[in-house]
């Protein structure tokens, strides 16, 4: 009685053969070569842009706020449900800009990742 043979093959099989010798983005990325670099400066340049719009947007918002209140006399003389205008800005309505300028970073952030991983592993 024969035993019949069974041939174990991986699921990738059917992928798409990497070339001898010829190297991956993520290689060159590992290994830091001059092209990784340039991959990583690429990534790090448009995450310190993205960081410094977010702190620019910030700054001006929040900083921009004092000298409305200097030079606006209506703003600053205001009062909303007997509240000073300017302590209900500075108490209540730079949370939610807070909060916004954090969800649009991450989301950009993410955005800029992904891109980036999806540049490093197409061929």
């Amino acid at each position: 009685m024969t035993e019949r043979r069974i041939a174990v093959t991986s699921p990738r099989t059917g992928a798409a053969r990497r070339r001898p010798g010829g190297g991956s983005k993520a290689r060159e990325i590992d290994e830091q070569t001059r092209l990784g670099e340039v991959y990583m400066d690429a990534l790090i340049r448009s995450q310190l842009k993205l960081s410094l719009s977010v702190c620019v947007v910030l700054v001006t918002f929040v900083g921009g706020l004092p000298l409305v209140f200097a030079l606006a006399d209506p703003v600053r003389e205001s009062e909303v449900f007997g509240v000073p205008l300017p302590w209900l800005l500075l108490a209540v309505v730079v949370y939610p800009v807070f909060g916004a300028l954090g969800w649009w970073y991450r989301r950009q952030a993410e955005r800029t990742e992904r891109d980036f991983v999806d540049m490093v592993e197409r061929r």
